[in-house]
């Protein structure tokens, strides 16, 4: 897949095996930021124990006021191969994670597999997170089933002008909606134990000043598209990061 590389919807169809890069900026062995214990998540991700993040280095986005730039637009991380990323997330969960939480991980998802693999023959037990902008191909989602526990997409825009003004996503709405659906298919609503997430979907969005993210669109869609059911993480913690401070409204809180 690396090869004719067309995981995410901007279809580069560079050849990353050769040092190629397409919009992620990424070759074919994973680059990761950092991977730690998280308690900064949603409560049912975090629990008590915390979530087993892994950060990725790179985006399929181009968010100017996103606010893990350095990991996602600056490319901070070290390239490593996939069974260090096993043992990675078999650290995590020695060190008594609820879940490995991959952020970012549409560009490395072949790797993630492979990765999965090499750590669940040596005792992985745990969910799996996939941490993503929401910005994906159903047809590589579909791939995941059954590997993926937990989605936990971005719904960003109900506005294609404003995703590819703001993000760089081009026909976010189509590809979001679609890939979306294909995730409550394979894992439904939540499920907790304890209070702790052991399988389904949580819907992220959030709030940007004036109303640019067009929340109130985004929510008539999960209800209608996929169900009132669907948890939804609302997040009002936005500030004006990375190229923010030059937009006439996203320049503010």
């Amino acid at each position: 897949m690396y090869e004719n590389c067309r995981l995410c919807p901007h279809e580069c169809g560079v050849d990353r095996t050769r040092g190629e890069k397409g919009i992620c900026r990424s070759g074919s062995l994973p680059v990761v930021a950092s991977h730690t214990v998280h308690h900064g998540e949603e409560p049912p991700i975090s629990g008590i124990n915390g979530s087993g993040t892994i950060f990725l280095s790179g985006c399929t986005g181009r968010c100017i006021f996103c606010q893990n730039y350095p990991i996602s637009q600056l490319g901070t991380g070290n390239e490593v191969t996939e069974h260090q990323l096993a043992e990675m997330m078999l650290d995590l969960q020695h060190r008594g994670c609820h879940n490995i939480n991959f952020v970012t991980p549409t560009h490395f998802s072949p790797s993630i597999v492979s990765a999965v693999a090499d750590a669940a023959e040596h005792g992985l037990k745990i969910p799996i997170v996939y941490n993503t902008s929401g910005y994906e191909r159903s047809e590589i989602i579909k791939i995941l089933d059954g590997i993926i526990d937990i989605y936990l997409p971005d719904a960003k825009y109900s506005d294609d002008v404003q995703a590819q003004k703001l993000s760089g996503f081009v026909r976010y709405r189509e590809f979001n909606v679609d890939s979306l659906k294909e995730m409550y298919r394979q894992v439904g609503d939540l499920v907790t134990i304890n209070d702790i997430a052991v399988k389904g979907l949580v819907i992220r969005h959030m709030i940007l000043p004036e109303g640019l993210s067009g929340s109130g669109e985004v929510f008539r869609m999960i209800a209608d598209i996929l169900s009132k059911n669907v948890h939804i993480s609302l997040m009002d913690q936005y500030f004006p990061a990375y190229y923010a401070h030059t937009h006439p409204v996203l320049s503010r809180r």
